[in-house]
């Protein structure tokens, strides 16, 4: 068996690798054994790559570099893995996604002038041209997207609220297709009289990913997560396409079809389409909404925990805010201790809880929060109604019943987890702030809502000890 027969065996294998990973995370208690897999595949195809492959009968050159590149950068993965705090997990999912955007950008741009011909001419008319152009661009957009999500996602970006330059990214993309074309439009030339025009294409790619992302707010942040990993793994196909590496088109058509999924079950979740979240502006407003009837009511640590120590069922609904507090251990602890009195308790997981796909099933489970008590918002909904005490914990507007009965608010339609069919609710918040909607919760107004006002580990913390002294 020659050399370029075992190396496409290699990568049949690690595409069957990628697969079996891929499926393995649909589950929470196998997805680290699906990281392990599909990372083994991944390191198959490079060691493959890097024994077999030949070019013109010679083999693959300067292995000590790639070698030391690939030392660094897991070196790099993992410090950095092991150090990010949880709350700052979306900010790292961006980040490397971003850097798979730029490796396609990057091979693009390199590999473009390896497509002339022996007289030193490019057809731009082939597929091969149209394969690196449009890799380039998608990959562009997703690094320079991810990085503007990194920021906004770290605060240190804010948004720009408009509909005009959501319009003008529509028109702006709309140009570079354009320009695309007009690139492929040239017939023949020679690299030296087309590689101007490819690297406008990247920088206006570049600008176009940073003006895809600026106006879009913090409340869609995990649809754009999803989509701009989708547009790496398209990217990374179509480097798969160059290569005719069936390993490297896998991967990508692997990534690209999962994020496009996902992103699409995001804007299902929030009752929304994908162009709405686009070019539209969450929190703008449909017409007058209905005022918010009502008193805000507290509760005090003491009412508190006699209140959830004798209840039958407790559901305890995460957000955002428990994991900028860092509360999900005390939260655990909560639970454990509630189950030592008799009572159930279970999370309610809303879809686009947190910044990011999943972000509240990954902080729970950080905590060894059992996985079988992670309750999806379908399937919690339905028994909301004999829930004693429903515990809220930094979210908002996941459990704001506008989006059910006030047809002028901006998350009218939204589906809900209906924390206000509980008997008794119970919200952790530090104030009266609003969502990433910018609207009021109607929930807090309720009569049977009571606040427990203060940081989240902190109330938390207070609580525990009250159970404990009763």
């Amino acid at each position: 068996m020659n050399e370029l027969a075992i190396l496409e065996i290699i990568y049949i294998v690690a595409s069957v690798l990628f697969i079996i990973g891929l499926k393995q995370l649909s589950h929470p208690e196998t997805a680290r054994r699906g990281n392990i897999i599909a990372a083994v595949g991944m390191g198959l195809a490079i060691v493959g790559t890097i024994l077999f492959h030949k070019k013109d009968g010679e083999p693959i050159g300067n292995v000590g570099l790639i070698l030391i590149a690939l030392l660094i950068g897991t070196i790099i993965g993992w410090v950095v893995a092991r150090r990010v705090r949880m709350t700052a997990m979306p900010q790292l999912v961006s980040l490397f996604n971003g850097m798979g955007g730029a490796c396609a950008a990057l091979i693009a741009l390199l590999e473009f002038p390896h497509l002339a011909h022996s007289e030193g001419s490019i057809n731009l008319l082939s597929g091969g041209v149209f394969n690196i152009l449009a890799g380039m661009v998608i990959g562009s957009v997703s690094f320079a997207g991810s990085m503007i999500a990194f920021g906004k996602l770290d605060g240190r970006i804010g948004d720009i609220r408009t509909r005009v330059l959501s319009y003008a990214n529509m028109f702006f993309l709309i140009v570079i297709i354009g320009f695309i074309a007009y690139i492929m439009g040239q017939g023949y030339k020679a690299p030296s009289e087309v590689m101007p025009l490819v690297i406008v294409l990247f920088v206006a790619s570049l600008v176009y990913g940073v003006l895809f992302v600026m106006p879009i707010g913090g409340a869609d942040m995990p649809v754009v997560i999803s989509l701009l990993n989708s547009f790496t793994g398209v990217a990374a196909a179509t480097g798969g396409f160059l290569y005719n590496n069936q390993a490297m088109l896998t991967g990508g058509i692997l990534v690209g079809s999962a994020g496009t999924i996902l992103t699409i079950l995001m804007c299902k979740a929030m009752n929304r389409s994908l162009l709405n979240v686009i070019v539209g502006v969450f929190g703008g407003t449909k017409g007058q909404a209905a005022e918010v009837k009502g008193s805000i009511k507290e509760i005090t640590l003491s009412d508190a925990s006699v209140l959830l120590s004798y209840s039958q069922k407790v559901v305890i609904v995460p957000g955002y805010g428990l994991a900028v507090a860092q509360a999900q251990h005390l939260c655990h602890e909560l639970e454990k201790l509630l189950e030592e009195k008799g009572v159930e308790v279970v999370y309610a997981i809303h879809p686009v809880a947190g910044r990011m796909p999943g972000h509240m099933n990954v902080l729970l489970a950080e905590a060894d929060v059992s996985y079988d008590k992670l309750i999806e918002m379908d399937d919690i909904n339905p028994t909301m109604s004999n829930v004693d005490v429903c515990v809220i914990i930094g979210a908002n507007d996941v459990v704001n019943p506008a989006a059910i009965d006030d047809p002028a608010s901006p998350i009218y339609g939204m589906p809900i987890i209906k924390a206000h069919e509980a008997k008794n609710i119970i919200v952790m918040k530090r104030g009266m702030g609003k969502g990433y909607a910018a609207i009021e919760n109607n929930l807090f107004y309720n009569d049977k809502t009571r606040m427990l006002f203060g940081d989240a580990k902190d109330s938390l913390q207070k609580l525990i000890t009250e159970i404990k002294n009763l």
